[in-house]
């Protein structure tokens, strides 16, 4: 399955009331959702026709997460007046915002995947779903920290070390998606601190020079699923109905966690 076929499918099976996207780029996967949405690039290019409800952030991700109420958008307006002018309600402006879906495609280089995350995770739970894109570099080459080839991946398919490592709370599952696959994680928990302690550890034994020792199950992908099976599954119901009933995550994620542990079991 192509990547944007299997994010347009995952809009539908996962059904999120809200979506952030980093990296637009010409706006292909932006394209794809129909609820209200984030979308942040320093250099934007969008020309799709987007149809959604968008806010398009012209900055670097970081510098977004830096903002005093970078998620505003999603609450419907950043005041209630506005909220009210647009058929929503006036209590959104002090809600807090939890990300049901987040596509992480920015810069191509590990650090920058990473940072993304950790600000993602602070406004996300267990039930949202977080993707990585560029995933399974198909070669070294197209691996590198330094481009050089025309399709690149960069290095991000170091996440997938990293979090299960420091992070064996998420659940992790790689997707075998064409061209360069895709890492979608569950569980996330605002509370954690762990990568960001970390992060300077991190660095150190992650930022290498090209060429890069690439593992032979990224290569080769060995442990992805097929889209198709990752679809199919039998806990997006369940999912997303906890998640619209705001299910706590003492009662909802030990039936996901262990659904997710079959679904991978199998490929591995």
């Amino acid at each position: 399955m192509k990547r944007h076929e299997f994010l347009r499918e995952l809009h539908k099976t996962c059904a999120n009331r809200n979506y952030l996207e980093i990296g637009v780029n010409d706006g292909r996967s932006l394209t794809l959702s129909r609820v209200p949405s984030i979308a942040v690039d320093p250099a934007f290019k969008v020309v799709t026709e987007i149809r959604c409800d968008v806010h398009l952030v012209k900055a670097t991700s970081d510098d977004f997460f830096a903002r005093e109420n970078p998620l505003g958008h999603l609450k419907g307006g950043r005041h209630p007046l506005r909220n009210i002018a647009r058929n929503r309600s006036p209590f959104g402006y002090w809600q807090d915002v939890t990300l049901d879906l987040s596509f992480i495609d920015g810069m191509h280089l590990f650090e920058f995947a990473l940072r993304d995350f950790i600000n993602i995770e602070k406004h996300s739970d267990w039930s949202s779903v977080i993707v990585f894109d560029d995933m399974l570099p198909r070669n070294v080459d197209e691996a590198a920290r330094d481009r050089h080839t025309g399709a690149w991946t960069g290095d991000v398919y170091k996440v997938v070390e990293i979090l299960r490592r420091h992070r064996p709370d998420l659940r992790t599952v790689l997707v075998d998606t064409r061209p360069t696959g895709q890492l979608l994680v569950f569980g996330a928990d605002p509370a954690s601190t762990v990568l960001e302690d970390k992060y300077d550890e991190i660095m150190a034994e992650f930022d290498v020079p090209d060429p890069q020792k690439v593992p032979e199950s990224i290569l080769d992908r060995t442990t992805a699923v097929r889209a198709e099976d990752l679809l199919g599954a039998a806990f997006w119901k369940p999912l997303v109905h906890a998640r619209n009933r705001g299910t706590k995550r003492a009662k909802g994620w030990e039936q996901l966690s262990r659904a997710l542990d079959r679904l991978t079991a199998e490929t591995g």
